[in-house]
C-alpha cells in the first residue's frame, strides 16, 4: 500500500489514533465502516492470541459490511509499543505478519528490522515523534509515515507548535505526514491540511463516541472541561503527558504532586492503591474545549465530513476576495 493508495481509501482524511483501554473492535470497527482509518493498541487485549482475535475479527467485520453494503471500507492499523519494557513486541509482530495488518503505528521506539517485515506484505508504518531528532530516526528506519504529536495532544504529546512543525518536518520527508493535537471538527482536519499534512490524526474526540470504552463520569469530564483544565506532567508514566486535571485531583493527586518530574507511587496516595494510570487518571487534549456531546462514530463521522466540505469551500471563497 503506498500513501496515494491509503489517502485514496479514505472518505475523510483522518485516523482515529489508539487509545489505552478506550479503542477496541467496535470503535475501530465504526471508524473503518464510515470511511476513517481505524486504530486500537495490541496491548488493548491482555494477550497475544486475543490480541489476533480482535484483528481476525476486525477483517471480518469489514469483509461483511462490504458484502452487505458493496462500499468499500477503509482500512485499520495497530499500535505497537517498540520499547524493551514491552515483551510481548516479537509475538505481536508475528500476528501483524500473519494477518497482514494494513497499518502499523509505532510508538517508543523507530526499529529498521520491524518496518522491513510490515513492508515485506505490503503494510505502511506510521511512527509518532514530539520532535525532529525522532522524526529523522523515524525516516532512518524506513517508516511510511511520521505523526506529529504536537502541543496540547491527548496523551504522551510534545510541546512543539504544529504550524513550524510540519514546515519543518516537510522538508526532511516526502511520505506521509499525520498531524495530532487538539483536533476535534471537519475544520480541524481541513486546517490540518492546509498546514502542509496529509491525515489528521484524532484521539480525544473519539472518547466521546458510544462506541469507545470509556466510562460516563470520564465522558462527562470532557465536555465540562476547557484548555485550563488539561494538565501536562511527566509524574503520572515518566513521560511528559495531558490529562483531565478533574481526575488527578480525584486520584489524590494536587499540583504540588504532578508539578514534580518523579514518576508517582501510587499506592501511596491518599485515595488507595487502587488508583492506576489511565484508569482512574483520565488521558485527554485541549480539544475538550470543542467537544460538548457523546454520540455514535457514524454521526460524528458524518458531521465531520459536512464540517470538512463546508471548510474547503469557504477557503476556495477567499480567492475571489485575495487573487
Amino acid at each position: 500500500m503506498t500513501k496515494k493508495e491509503i489517502l485514496d481509501s479514505l472518505e475523510l482524511p483522518l485516523v482515529a489514533a489508539p487509545m489505552f483501554i478506550i479503542s477496541q473492535t467496535q470503535l475501530v470497527l465504526e471508524c473503518c465502516k464510515n470511511g476513517i482509518l481505524g486504530t486500537f493498541p495490541a496491548l488493548n487485549n491482555r494477550s497475544t492470541e486475543g490480541f489476533e482475535e480482535w484483528v481476525i475479527e476486525i477483517k471480518d467485520g469489514i469483509k461483511k459490511h462490504e458484502a452487505e453494503t458493496g462500499k468499500k471500507a477503509a482500512p485499520y492499523g495497530v499500535n505497537l509499543i517498540v520499547h524493551r519494557t514491552n515483551p510481548r513486541l516479537e509475538k505481536d509482530l508475528e500476528v501483524v505478519v500473519r494477518q497482514k495488518v494494513p497499518v502499523v503505528v509505532t510508538s517508543l521506539g523507530a526499529v529498521s528490522d520491524l518496518v522491513d517485515e510490515v513492508h515485506s506484505y505490503g503494510g505502511l508504518v506510521f511512527h509518532d515523534v514530539i520532535n525532529t531528532r525522532h522524526a529523522q530516526k523515524a525516516i532512518d528506519a524506513g517508516v511510511d509515515g511520521l505523526i506529529l504529536v504536537c502541543a496540547g495532544a491527548g496523551g504522551h504529546a510534545g510541546t512543539h507548535n504544529p504550524i513550524p512543525f510540519v514546515t519543518e518536518v516537510r522538508k526532511m520527508f516526502d511520505g506521509a505526514i499525520l498531524l495530532s493535537g487538539a483536533l476535534s471538527n471537519g475544520r480541524d482536519i481541513a486546517t490540518a491540511l492546509q498546514m502542509g499534512a496529509d491525515l489528521a490524526y484524532m484521539g480525544t474526540r473519539f472518547i466521546n463516541t458510544n462506541e469507545a470504552i470509556a466510562s460516563e463520569d470520564y465522558q462527562n469530564m470532557i465536555i465540562e472541561s476547557g484548555t485550563s483544565d488539561i494538565v501536562y506532567t511527566a509524574s503520572i508514566s515518566g513521560v511528559n503527558g495531558n490529562y483531565l486535571k478533574g481526575s488527578l485531583e480525584a486520584a489524590g493527586i494536587t499540583k504540588e504532586i504532578w508539578e514534580t518530574k518523579a514518576k508517582i507511587d501510587f499506592g501511596k496516595l491518599e485515595a488507595g492503591s487502587d488508583v492506576k494510570a489511565w484508569k482512574n487518571v483520565w488521558g485527554a487534549g485541549q480539544g475538550v474545549a470543542t467537544i460538548h456531546d457523546r454520540l455514535p462514530v457514524s454521526e460524528l463521522t458524518n458531521r465531520m465530513k459536512i464540517e470538512f466540505q463546508k471548510a474547503l469551500h469557504s477557503q476556495a471563497q477567499l480567492l475571489d476576495r485575495y487573487s
